[in-house]
């Protein structure tokens, strides 16, 4: 006697195509924009009541280096970076040290498993988180801003600038906070690394860079928010160079791109251990 696999039979040959076909329209592929928006959603609802009081000690925090650095500055281009730099140093706070934190506890406990079961792209997972944390940043950076420009006496007809410049730097910090969260063994270590960028974006971006050694300015150049804080900063001149601002911008939107590729990456070496 022979046996005969039923996929060589004409009902199984059906069976095997009505099979295909069903598994077809009950799971098709997720679509990434749709995921994207599911995921920022989730991301905003969760975190909006637990985020608010950290925002606030952000905004604090950059008001307060504010007024210490008045004593220090009376005003022209040092004052320019001082204003840029706080007010970039908000979206550090949330975009870099808080998203490290998150995606570094979501690692250890096993939240990464939960979404790697969800039928949405690795990128909609980090884009979206990303995105809802750089969302708390806006309200506290417009206050920042415009604080430092009644203390500084600085304008504030270019405000609408950080509108590109809190985006785009926060996709750059946000990247990097995501990986440092995702590739760190240890959620203490996550944290770790995302309070450290947080401070190199707080000593880099405030200070003037004039008064800063050479190596030191070398080091700000490779730090992505201080592109955000230069254009920023270069629309307080009477006559603002708009292209060397829109190269700035150029720039923090690059760095953006790679950052947030880099922390897919990690997330799926992170989601597959």
């Amino acid at each position: 006697m022979s046996v005969v696999p039923a996929e060589v039979l004409p009902g199984g040959v059906l069976a095997a195509d009505a099979a295909a076909r069903a598994a077809t329209e009950l799971a098709p592929p997720a679509r990434l924009w749709p995921s994207l928006a599911a995921v920022y959603r989730a991301q905003l609802s969760r975190a909006r009541v637990a985020r608010i009081p950290l925002l606030f000690v952000a905004t604090f925090q950059s008001v307060g280096i504010m007024i210490m650095m008045r004593g220090v500055v009376d005003g022209g281009g040092e004052a320019h970076f001082v204003v840029a730099g706080s007010s970039v140093v908000v979206v550090a706070f949330v975009a870099l040290n808080l998203l490290a934190q998150y995606f570094g506890q979501l690692r250890a406990t096993g939240g990464l498993d939960h979404y790697a079961t969800l039928p949405v792209p690795p990128a909609a997972v980090v884009l979206g988180a990303a995105g809802a944390y750089a969302s708390f940043t806006l309200p506290g950076t417009l206050v920042t801003a415009v604080v430092g420009c009644l203390l500084f006496g600085l304008p504030m007809g270019n405000l609408w600038i950080l509108l590109a410049v809190i985006p785009l730097a926060g996709a750059a910090l946000s990247g990097l906070g995501a990986a440092c969260g995702l590739l760190a063994p240890r959620p203490e270590l996550a944290t770790l690394l995302g309070q450290l960028g947080m401070s190199a974006a707080l000593l880099l971006g405030v200070l003037p860079p004039d008064r800063m050694p050479q190596i030191v300015r070398f080091a700000r150049d490779l730090l992505p928010s201080t592109y955000g804080v230069d254009a920023y900063a270069r629309t307080f001149a009477a006559h603002p160079d708009w292209a060397r601002v829109a190269g700035d911008l150029a720039v923090c939107a690059g760095v953006g791109v790679i950052s947030l590729a880099a922390a897919t990456w990690a997330y799926r070496r992170a989601a597959v251990r």
